[in-house]
């Protein structure tokens, strides 16, 4: 149940489409492992970067047992931090979504800061708590704001210190002339899954 429940996570948070429900064991094309080995990261999370290098695959459907001894290796707290090793090597969601609450918190002050100025007008106040309650609510967006603002930088700078290639030759093609053509044939890599 956490393996289905971590792919679909995965494939929302990404934006590369990971097959569901697969697992480490493949068969790959020398090329497909020379262009995962040349990425030079240290952590790496590598379903998704199979998927990445944009080569294309094809799935081997098998029925999967039931487990008759031992027990799994990746209980839920492993599987959580699988989960997010999977989404912050290839997701800044994470980053964006504090500036997104920072903004909902914002917004939410203000909505109450106009009615503590209602309630200070027509009576009905308490002293003191509102405008407390309105800076906390308000500063505390701001800062989770400022915080995603933050985030988006430095998943720009993470994307950056990762070095993957920006494009991944599928094929080198030589013509009738002896001369190679590589250029019609080097494509992006998150554009080489899709065909």
């Amino acid at each position: 149940a956490t393996a289905a429940l971590f792919y679909r996570i995965l494939r929302y948070f990404t934006n590369i489409s990971i097959p569901l429900d697969t697992g480490d064991f493949r068969l790959i094309d020398r090329r497909a492992l020379d262009a995962v080995l040349s990425i030079r990261e240290s952590n790496r999370f590598l379903r998704g970067l199979f998927t990445w290098v944009g080569f294309r695959q094809e799935p081997v459907y098998y029925v999967r047992q039931k487990r008759y001894a031992g027990e799994t290796k990746y209980p839920l707290a492993r599987m959580i931090r699988f989960a997010m090793d999977g989404i912050t090597s290839f997701s800044s969601a994470p980053l964006r979504f504090a500036m997104w609450v920072g903004l909902a918190a914002s917004a939410i002050a203000f909505l109450y800061a106009i009615q503590v100025i209602y309630s200070g007008l027509f009576g009905g106040a308490v002293p003191g708590w509102a405008s407390i309650t309105v800076s906390v609510l308000f500063l505390g967006g701001v800062q989770l704001f400022t915080i995603g603002l933050l985030g988006e930088y430095i998943g720009r700078i993470f994307d950056e210190v990762k070095r993957r290639p920006l494009y991944v030759v599928r094929e080198v093609i030589e013509s009738e002339a002896g001369a190679t053509s590589e250029t019609s044939n080097i494509i992006p890599a998150y554009e080489a899954q899709k065909g």
